[in-house]
């Protein structure tokens, strides 16, 4: 029995050893702490952009600032060939030097026929007065020198001329004296193209080769100022500008000492064109031009009128000549809508001549007026 009890212990003392190193392995696991994770193998590296492994994603490329090009002004057409394209786009459109050349050529010129001139002379807007002195200077003339149509053409066009009256002075004084800048005010209603003249004034005097600074004076319509900037930055002019509803005269006075202190050559002012209240509108208009004469004289005032309204052109020139001592007419929309004979009816009433005419929506369709011009282009 001995063996037996020896055999049994030494069985129980295998399994106690045995039991034991399990347990000691465990106990060693827990205090080892993290395994760590297993090294890359070769083919776990990203490679290389260029070496074209589907699926690896290439570094984005750094964004290339922002270029602001510089813009492209524009090169205005000069004066010269703009008088061709006025007498290009007056042609085939006058229909009152057609239709008086159609009754100045009948065989006989009798009183029907004379009142029938007369007729189409007022609806031109050309004036009582002035109708009567042309219809009676073409019956003398014709009378005494014969009614043949190529005689006709030719007094006809003589008379018109004089009518229009060529002695007027009709160049823009856009230079000032003593080294100050020649200042333009530019007045006239709003709706007659008045801002936009303006710009294309600046056009004119950009082609000559003049300094020109702008002064964005009317401050009582939004938008004439951002107008204006507009037109000026197409051709390199800069705009002096204030406050939307501030005070016009601050404006212009602000202008035109920057063209005293800049040697700049010519300074042209926007004004409001309100007439509401035409108390008002004196009172502003002869205020910013006392300012702005604190500084430089006003070399030039031109009134912007609507070739298209008539008669009622007229009466807006009779209220702006009160306001401020009109020098020179641009008259604007002069095309084949409008009736030539404003020219002669505007001159008349003011006794200012017209200088610049504008014949369409073009940044260079403002042309200087030339008498014998405009009358061909009549006849044509």
């Amino acid at each position: 029995m001995e063996w037996l009890y020896l055999v049994i212990g030494i069985a129980v003392v295998a399994v106690v050893v045995v039991l034991g190193g399990i347990g000691l392995v465990r106990g060693r696991g827990r205090e080892a702490g993290p395994v760590e994770a297993p090294r890359a193998t070769p083919t776990d590296v990203l490679a290389p952009p260029e070496a074209g492994i589907e699926g690896v994603l290439e570094p984005e490329a750094p964004e290339a600032p922002d270029v602001v090009a510089a813009p492209t002004l524009e090169r205005p057409e000069r004066p010269a060939s703009r008088l061709v394209r006025l007498r290009q786009r007056l042609a085939g459109s006058g229909t009152l030097g057609r239709g008086l050349l159609g009754l100045l050529s009948r065989e006989q010129l009798d009183e029907d026929t004379w009142e029938a001139i007369e007729d189409l002379l007022l609806g031109a807007d050309i004036g009582v007065q002035p109708t009567h002195e042309l219809v009676e200077r073409l019956r003398t003339r014709l009378r005494v020198e014969g009614g043949v149509a190529a005689d006709a053409r030719t007094v006809l066009r003589e008379e018109l001329i004089n009518l229009v009256d060529p002695s007027m002075d009709r160049s823009l004084h856009v230079s000032g004296a003593d080294g100050n800048p020649g200042v333009v005010l530019v007045v006239g209603v709003n709706g007659t193209g008045k801002t936009t003249t303006v710009g294309k004034i600046a056009r004119i005097l950009v082609a000559e080769e003049r300094t020109v600074l702008l002064a964005a004076a009317d401050t009582f319509r939004a938008a004439a100022a951002d107008q204006l900037s507009t037109w000026g930055e197409r051709v390199g002019v800069e705009v002096v500008r204030g406050p939307e509803a501030g005070d016009p005269a601050s404006v212009a006075f602000d202008a035109v000492k920057q063209g005293v202190d800049r040697g700049i050559d010519t300074v042209v002012v926007d004004t409001a064109g309100r007439l509401q209240n035409k108390q008002g509108l004196m009172d502003e208009l002869g205020k910013v031009k006392r300012v702005i004469e604190k500084q430089s004289p006003v070399t030039e005032v031109l009134l912007v009128l609507d070739a298209t309204t008539g008669q009622n052109g007229l009466i807006q020139a009779k209220v702006f000549a009160e306001v401020v001592d009109v020098t020179g007419i641009a008259l604007t929309k002069l095309d084949g809508s409008a009736k030539g004979g404003i020219v002669v009816a505007v001159q008349r009433q003011l006794g200012v001549p017209v200088k610049l005419v504008g014949l369409g929506e073009g940044p260079d369709d403002l042309a200087p007026f030339d008498a014998a011009a405009f009358v061909d282009a009549l006849l044509s």
